[in-house]
């Protein structure tokens, strides 16, 4: 009889680690500062484009979803299903994002760099999810909340852009 080690592969964790956990916590933070400036802004409300109204609601989506995905059991029908839904946000924001341009009318800003990133990053993170390469999948997807969730949404509140201006004003 073969050791058990030559069995079967040794099995990764997938329990969140201490990056999860703060990503999972940063991600809660930043969805609690745009609805702080979203209360803040109402009097503005009807002034808002249908645009970023989409862009606010699928990049709140992906950030409330966050949490969730990165804290609760994975490889579960539910993770999956709640996965596809935070990636469709995530692709919808992007693209979406590439239409907002209020702050440099009719050109894209370098953050427009991180959306074109997330429209290519969100399919392989699919299929490398779909394949069951999940050290892939791990990478991506903390690579796509640091930077296409965390980073990107930090610059949405200084240089007086919309939200900054309400929540800081």
């Amino acid at each position: 009889m073969a050791p058990a080690s030559a069995q079967a592969p040794a099995l990764r964790s997938t329990a969140p680690d201490r990056l999860e956990k703060a990503l999972g916590l940063l991600a809660l933070v930043m969805l609690g500062f745009i609805v702080a400036a979203l209360i803040k802004g109402l009097h503005d409300w009807p002034a808002i484009p249908a645009v970023i109204w989409l862009h606010l609601a699928t990049i709140m989506t992906a950030l409330a979803l966050t949490p969730v995905l990165l804290w609760r059991p994975r490889g579960t029908p539910g993770h999956r299903q709640l996965g596809y839904v935070w990636s469709a946000a995530m692709l919808l924001t992007a693209i979406d994002s590439l239409f907002v341009t209020t702050s440099n009318p009719g050109h894209f800003s370098p953050i427009h760099a991180l959306s074109f990133l997330t429209i290519v990053l969100v399919p392989l993170l699919v299929i490398s999810a779909r394949r069951h390469n999940i050290a892939r999948h791990r990478r991506t997807v903390r690579g796509m909340i640091i930077g296409a969730l965390l980073i990107a949404g930090f610059f949405t509140f200084p240089f007086d852009r919309l939200l900054g201006h309400w929540l800081l004003s």
